[in-house]
């Protein structure tokens, strides 16, 4: 008999248990099986990929570019937006990719017409409820989709609103606080769904730090620096112009990244890399805000 060969030994109550040959044996197959990568075949296009690739890190991978909006690499997938959507052969739905693991010998097409109709009415939807005038990312998939949030507002058939305080329609940054702090979460339900701290107290008396997380996961532009925001107000916020420097940061001794925004010489905002070993892209507020004094403030 091989020394690595399975058995099965009864215990003193009976029970099956596995001999220590047999259980090194199996974590050998279970090793081999994790390595064993996965092939699939992305819009014709052969791609192989470790085991537990999302589609879409797949896509990442082979160079396909597929819109995101409720999908950050330093949070967990909730698959809500849907504009990642990929057509699977054998699937009846089409699927989200952010989430969905690749399986070896899986078809996926990623801009097949059923694909580009759903992605296009996603981001019809989104343009016709909630100002995008700012969400600079959107504005290109918007034009590769052909999308025109307008038809949903025309003479015809006008967009009636109702006077009620400003809502932010987007989990993202919700979840930037969920995952860390639990700060804020949508209380509520049906259009009474609204943006709420914990027992609906002021946001100072909430459980938030004031890490502004929750700034740097927001897609559309609903929450920004404050330094951006004004230099949008008058005009003058030029991401072309920018040069983004990478450092320590000074507060204390964990060496979180930070990615220093400049423009005329001036920092204008801060952020993380999402890749970075120590932050995930999460700062503290003085890591993210703190930046003041490098210009004497």
């Amino acid at each position: 008999m091989s020394p690595r060969a399975a058995i099965a030994l009864p215990d003193s109550v009976g029970r099956v248990v596995m001999s220590p040959s047999a259980t090194a044996a199996a974590a050998d197959r279970a090793t081999d099986v994790s390595e064993t990568p996965v092939t699939l075949n992305i819009d014709g296009q052969p791609v192989e990929v470790a085991p537990g690739t999302t589609i879409h890190g797949a896509c990442v991978q082979a160079g396909v570019d597929t819109p995101t909006l409720c999908w950050a690499e330093n949070l967990t997938p909730v698959n809500v937006c849907r504009v990642c959507v990929v057509e699977l052969e054998g699937s009846r739905a089409l699927v989200p990719s952010c989430s969905r693991p690749a399986e070896d010998q899986m078809v996926v097409q990623t801009d097949s017409p059923r694909v580009r109709h759903s992605r296009r009415m996603v981001l019809e939807f989104l343009g016709s409820g909630v100002d995008l005038s700012q969400a600079d990312d959107l504005h290109q998939w918007i034009q590769a989709y052909g999308a025109d949030p307008d038809r949903y507002s025309d003479e015809n058939h006008p967009v009636e609103r109702v006077d009620e305080p400003v809502k932010i329609q987007d989990e993202l940054y919700i979840r930037g606080l969920l995952e860390n702090t639990f700060a804020i979460a949508v209380a509520g339900r049906g259009f009474d769904a609204r943006i709420s701290t914990e027992f609906d107290v002021t946001l100072p008396d909430s459980a938030c730090v004031y890490c502004g997380n929750c700034v740097g996961v927001c897609p559309t532009g609903a929450l920004q620096f404050k330094t951006e925001y004004d230099l949008r107000e008058v005009e003058e916020w030029r991401p072309e112009d920018q040069t983004v420097t990478r450092t320590v940061c000074s507060y204390c001794g964990v060496g979180c990244n930070l990615d220093l925004h400049v423009q005329d010489e001036r920092i204008v905002k801060v952020t993380s890399p999402a890749d970075h070993s120590v932050t995930s892209g999460h700062l503290c507020i003085k890591g993210r805000f703190g930046w003041q004094y490098v210009h004497g403030e």
